[in-house]
């Protein structure tokens, strides 16, 4: 017997959503959590005033109003666990990732330096489309691991589907072998997906 307000609940990849999470989504349309939209807000603002710079009292309530707007229509996608301890657990998994990403950056950085100033540049350059599966669940864990090979030289996601394939650009083949590899298993780290 189907509980009532289950009838629309998402199919496929949404459908392992753990029951509390669903049953606060389901119960009266839209319900905003204190924690994720609170979390969803201070970075949101954080990130405002940094890139902003000004700090007069009319663009500090733009910013505020505009945090405030856009944390309250998106905050589960940032945080979608109601459960402030498996929101806290996930983001240090997340903020232990964004180092190793940054030496890979730094990694690839160098690789396209060294392939741009080559002698031998047209021959070294051999761009291709590399495909897979990822084997990651969430939406939110795909949508990092595209941006993710994005963010690194030599590489750019060009599609990604629902269910994880990936079509990658790659300047070479260095830059396209190590796909997915590494980068997949540190994501899956961080959003405990292992």
């Amino acid at each position: 017997m189907e509980k009532k307000g289950e009838e629309n609940l998402p199919q496929g990849p949404l459908a392992n959503l753990n029951e509390e999470y669903i049953s606060v989504r389901s119960a009266q349309g839209r319900r905003v959590l204190f924690y994720p939209f609170a979390l969803t807000f201070i970075i949101m603002l954080g990130v405002w005033v940094v890139l902003s710079g000004k700090f007069d009292p009319f663009h500090l309530s733009l910013g505020l109003i505009s945090c405030a707007i856009v944390s309250y229509l998106s905050c589960d996608l940032l945080f979608p666990s109601p459960k402030i301890k498996g929101l806290l657990r996930q983001w240090a998994r997340f903020i232990r990732y964004v180092p190793w990403l940054m030496v890979e950056i730094i990694k690839a950085n160098l690789h396209v330096t060294y392939l741009v100033f080559h002698p031998r540049m047209m021959e070294l350059i051999d761009p291709k489309i590399v495909k897979f599966r990822s084997k990651l669940q969430s939406d939110l864990a795909l949508v990092t691991f595209a941006n993710s090979i994005t963010l690194t030289p030599g590489t750019i996601t060009v599609d990604v589907s629902i269910d994880g394939d990936f079509k990658v650009h790659a300047i070479d083949k260095a830059s396209g072998d190590p796909l997915p590899g590494a980068m997949e298993a540190n994501i899956a780290k961080a959003f405990g997906e292992v």
